[in-house]
């Protein structure tokens, strides 16, 4: 899967200094009008859905040949975003060239006025270093994604806060993050052994803001062999950033296994799994776990896991109120890494809107050894599935940034793991934050640990001098077990006190 770190490089090449003006007129430029509404994209999918897929035009093969040193040395001169020469504009669009991993050029116009205009492709948009090998341009070429700038700390200073490149990938961050977790319009066959189908949104219209909006809105058409889709983002950047997002999914056939508001991140190791890897750094994620507000209200936490073998986790629920993989740890010092910044990666919180009905929350942790690859995916899945030739409608809210989860109970801030001494079993030391409802005497919060096998102790609860907040220690013994679940509260007067912890362990 695509490395967040991948679209970084990318950003950071966009503001490099330009190696040439080259001869052309500067800037992007549109082609002519044609009526739209936004009703117009539901249509479209909707119509593409009663016909076989037809398989997108693809840029030359000496495109997709490259390498990554080579598509990395071709960018996007800045001074070329439209509405750049728009000082009453408060937005600038930016595109990506095609090639490597992005061999479908996209389509891309511009909404005014109920007017929709196509951006023209056009190659001298891009500056090169000497390095760019001498490639093919014909008519098959095209733009490979779109990148979101606004003035978000400094008047005059633009400052990206969204991508939308790769299949149906897009990210965004909060004011004063950086890249780290992605979304995706829609998951199909994740995990099955059949391979994964990875659906692309193959148009965008982005709709010209009026001066001094703080909300943006694109649209896209989404299509592949499955199914199409029709989405709407309204996104508002700061600190968090939020995307209201719709989408109308149109089925080609019975979609059983398909994801909803899916996430995609990294995780390699922090304190659970730590023996694993020789590293200097104390931990390597994108982000720590996984977060429900289930439909009955209860908070539940899942410290993500990095498993010698693909593992699935469906967490069954009615109408979720909310989900997420969250960056919990958020010290520098967490990491101890000067380039990679983990603590300053966005946690990503969804809300639903309306009812979703039965269905389960879906984590998906695949194994890795190295922090280049996403391996953490989530998602809604719903029970029934969808079937071919209907008309599926999701909404829900998606914010993106550092303090982004919702709930009740006090969280849990840290999952350690490992031997007790002289091996004799395994200890489990949770943190939870501090708080007033902790009482002062802690030997009056109720401890509950339960397990599906193996020997497990009652707890023991400390207050951590460092955290402010109390620690749940625990001892188990897995006999000849090689899987077990975990679920561990604190609870006052029979009430919740915390969030539910949750954990599988595996040999």
């Amino acid at each position: 899967m695509l490395r967040r770190d991948f679209i970084a490089s990318l950003a950071a090449l966009a503001a490099s200094p330009a190696w040439a003006e080259g001869t052309h007129e500067p800037g992007l430029k549109l082609d002519g009008p044609t009526p739209f509404d936004p009703a117009d994209v539901s249509g479209l999918a909707r119509t593409l859905s009663k016909h076989p897929y037809q398989p997108p035009a693809r840029v030359p093969k000496e495109w997709t040949d490259i390498a990554y040193e080579d598509y990395v040395s071709i960018w996007f001169d800045v001074r070329n975003a439209l509405w750049n020469d728009e000082s009453e504009t408060p937005l600038r669009l930016d595109v990506f060239a095609p090639g490597l991993y992005f061999p479908h050029p996209i389509d891309i116009s511009i909404v005014e006025d109920g007017m929709a205009r196509p951006l023209r492709f056009d190659f001298e948009v891009f500056d090169k270093t000497d390095k760019f090998p001498d490639l093919p341009t014909d008519d098959t070429l095209g733009y490979s994604g779109l990148r979101l700038r606004a003035e978000l700390e400094k008047p005059g200073i633009y400052q990206e806060f969204a991508v939308f490149q790769g299949a149906s990938y897009f990210r965004a961050i909060g004011t004063g993050d950086i890249y780290g977790q992605s979304a995706r319009g829609l998951a199909i066959n994740t995990a099955s052994p059949d391979g994964e189908e990875f659906p692309e949104f193959r148009a965008f219209w982005l709709e010209k803001p009026q001066s001094g909006s703080q909300t943006f809105m694109v649209h896209a058409l989404l299509n592949s062999p499955s199914c199409t889709g029709a989405y709407r983002f309204e996104i508002t950047p700061g600190q968090p950033l939020t995307m209201d997002v719709t989408s109308h999914v149109f089925p080609r056939v019975d979609l059983e296994n398909v994801g909803i508001a899916p996430l995609t991140s990294m995780f390699q190791y922090d304190q659970t799994n730590r023996h694993r890897f020789s590293d200097f750094r104390p931990a390597v994620h994108d982000t720590d776990g996984l977060s429900i507000v289930n439909g009955a209200g209860e908070t539940l936490w899942r410290p993500l896991a990095n498993p010698n073998t693909l593992q699935i986790s469906e967490f069954i629920d009615n109408n979720p109120k909310g989900f997420g993989l969250l960056q919990r740890a958020r010290e520098f010092g967490d990491f101890a890494d000067l380039q990679a910044l983990y603590h300053r990666r966005p946690g990503v919180w969804i809300e639903p809107e309306g009812d979703w009905g039965p269905g389960a929350v879906t984590l998906v942790e695949i194994p890795t050894q190295s922090e280049i690859y996403d391996n953490i995916v989530c998602y809604w899945k719903p029970q029934a599935g969808l079937k071919r030739g209907s008309e599926a409608t999701f909404s829900y809210r998606l914010t993106w940034g550092e303090e982004t989860e919702q709930g009740q109970g006090i969280s849990v801030l840290n999952t350690m793991i490992g031997a007790a001494f002289e091996n004799n079993g395994t200890i489990v030391a949770i943190d939870f934050a501090p708080a007033s409802s902790v009482p002062e005497d802690l030997s009056e919060v109720e401890i509950h640990v339960e397990s599906t096998a193996g020997e497990v102790s009652s707890g023991v609860l400390q207050r951590n001098p460092e955290t402010g907040g109390p620690r749940l220690a625990f001892k188990f013994h897995t006999g000849e077990e090689t899987l077990i679940e975990f679920r561990a509260q604190l609870r006052l007067a029979g009430a919740p006190l915390s969030e539910v912890w949750l954990y599988r362990w595996t040999a």
